[in-house]
């Protein structure tokens, strides 16, 4: 059986799994206030990004749903993590940006070598959720500035911050109300240890992180010709695929690890591509109502939250259905609610699976194949929650 029908054949595997959550939906069980959690936070986050006047609200909502966990510690921790590593990504960014917007080699060195160099010590790192994020936010403001190269990195670096902070206190806030008052009442959840938790490797060098930043580093360093030939707009989404995409866990990082992070990209695509298409719906069928929108917004928080706290095998298509769902329907303004900003960034999300396939393909054929199994999404780094290690988005 070649690659490519192994990889068919897991993927089809996957939508029983995917049926038989969402008919599980009207008996949720223990999930339920992890959902409901999210939700909440989701609403406060949109809350607190209006008030504080950012631009990308939905990247705002989605914190306040990526840092919730099942306890105030661990939210404490995953936010902090998350706002230090912007903060730092948006700190050399800024420094950068001024002798390196106005050409494209010097753009695309930059983004390969410290957006491999963050890759690399997000996937052996200790703190690979700050590392992460650091590569992400340094990526997101060039490549920003790099349409408007006259233009100050500034507002943008600024209202990424804002957009982290917003999502992170909302989800502190909530999930302190929820651990001392609903959670502390209830039958403790079984937690992992110390050495279940341990997935990072106990030494600096490992050589097949070392080969998967590369080529992180090589479909990042495409992007700015890409804007010079084509001229697309959303390209600062597609460097957060190609970054979340390439977490997958150190053990699999052998010769080849073509098929999990191939996997990924493919639960990526369906879960952003529903995601999107039914916020695009609600959109337009709410007639831009805020009360109808923030229903849909309740209710698609909830079935995203349900699908990955589900299935191991399907739980990266709920977070990824979260993810296009809430940039395409959360508006940055109510007054103005309109779907093509939505649009044209889950256009972006999608695009940088196109980008990052190439470079895996070409390298698996070029430096090495195995005849390995199509790895399940849960091989390829995903867990579900209540308590989830890997840190992507």
């Amino acid at each position: 059986m070649t690659y490519l029908q192994r990889s068919i054949s897991g993927f089809i595997n996957l939508w029983p799994a995917i049926l038989n959550e969402l008919r599980s939906l009207a008996h949720p069980g223990p999930r339920m206030i992890d959902e409901f959690e999210c939700v909440i936070s989701v609403l406060l986050a949109i809350v607190f990004a209006h008030v504080l006047g950012a631009q990308n609200v939905g990247w705002a909502a989605f914190s306040g749903y990526m840092v919730m966990r099942s306890h105030v510690s661990e939210s404490l921790m995953r936010g902090t993590l998350r706002l230090v590593g912007t903060a730092a990504g948006a700190g050399v960014a800024l420094l950068l940006a001024p002798f390196i917007l106005f050409s494209p080699a010097a753009m695309s060195s930059a983004l390969a070598i410290f957006g491999g160099f963050t890759l690399y010590f997000a996937l052996v790192g200790r703190r690979s959720y700050a590392w992460l994020f650091t590569g992400l936010t340094f990526c997101m403001i060039l490549i920003e500035g790099m349409k408007h190269p006259g233009q100050s990195v500034v507002p943008f670096a600024q209202s990424r911050l804002l957009e982290i902070v917003a999502g992170t206190v909302a989800c502190i806030l909530v999930s302190a109300a929820s651990t001392f008052l609903i959670r502390r009442r209830l039958k403790p959840q079984g937690r992992e240890t110390a050495a279940q938790t341990a997935v990072r490797n106990s030494t600096l060098w490992h050589t097949g992180a070392a080969r998967h930043s590369v080529e992180g580093a090589i479909a990042l360093a495409s992007i700015p010709w890409i804007w010079a030939w084509f001229g697309i707009t959303s390209l600062a989404q597609s460097s957060v695929t190609i970054m979340a995409v390439m977490m997958i866990p150190v053990a699999s990082l052998g010769a080849d690890p073509l098929n999990p992070v191939t996997s990924k990209l493919a639960l990526r695509f369906v879960g952003c591509s529903v995601g999107g298409l039914l916020a695009i719906a609600i959109l337009l069928g709410s007639h831009h109502s805020p009360l109808l929108m923030t229903l849909g917004v309740c209710l698609g928080v909830l079935v995203g939250r349900h699908i990955e706290n589900g299935n191991a095998a399907t739980s990266y298509i709920g977070t990824q259905f979260v993810l296009a769902f809430l940039v395409v329907l959360v508006p940055d303004s109510y007054s103005n609610a309109v779907v093509d900003p939505g649009v044209d960034r889950l256009a972006g999300i999608l695009l940088g699976i196109v980008i990052l396939e190439p470079v895996l393909i070409l390298s698996h054929f070029v430096l090495g194949r195995n005849s390995g199994k199509v790895a399940s999404p849960n091989e390829a780094g995903e867990k579900p929650t209540p308590p989830r290690n890997e840190p992507t988005e």
